[in-house]
C-alpha cells in the first residue's frame, strides 16, 4: 500500500524546515502528486505540512527508481569506451 501525496498549496513564506520537509517527500511544484509508501516516518512529514498537502492511501505499490550513477563514475565510463574505441 502507498500514499498518494499532492502539493495543494503554495509554499511561498512557509518556514524553511517546511520547505525541506515539502522536498523530502519529492515535491516540487504546486500540484504535483507523489506515490510513497506508507511509512511513519512519511505519514509524520505528511502531518508536519498538512495545511499544504493532500494525501489518500492507494492500493499501488511506489515504483522504485532506478539507481543512478554519479556525473563523474559515468564521465570515466565514457573516457575509458572512448579510449577503447580509438585503439581498435
Amino acid at each position: 500500500m502507498g500514499l498518494r501525496i499532492k502539493l495543494t498549496k503554495s509554499f511561498a513564506g512557509a518556514s524553511d524546515t517546511h520547505l525541506r520537509t515539502i522536498h523530502g517527500l519529492g515535491l516540487k511544484k504546486f500540484g504535483q502528486e507523489r506515490i510513497l509508501q506508507d511509512t511513519p516516518a512519511i505519514r509524520g512529514m505528511i502531518s508536519k505540512v498538512r495545511h499544504l498537502v493532500s494525501h489518500e492511501v492507494v492500493k499501488d505499490n511506489p515504483a522504485k527508481a532506478p539507481r543512478r550513477k554519479p556525473r563523474i563514475v559515468k564521465a570515466r565510463e565514457a573516457a575509458r569506451e572512448r579510449r577503447a574505441s580509438k585503439e581498435h
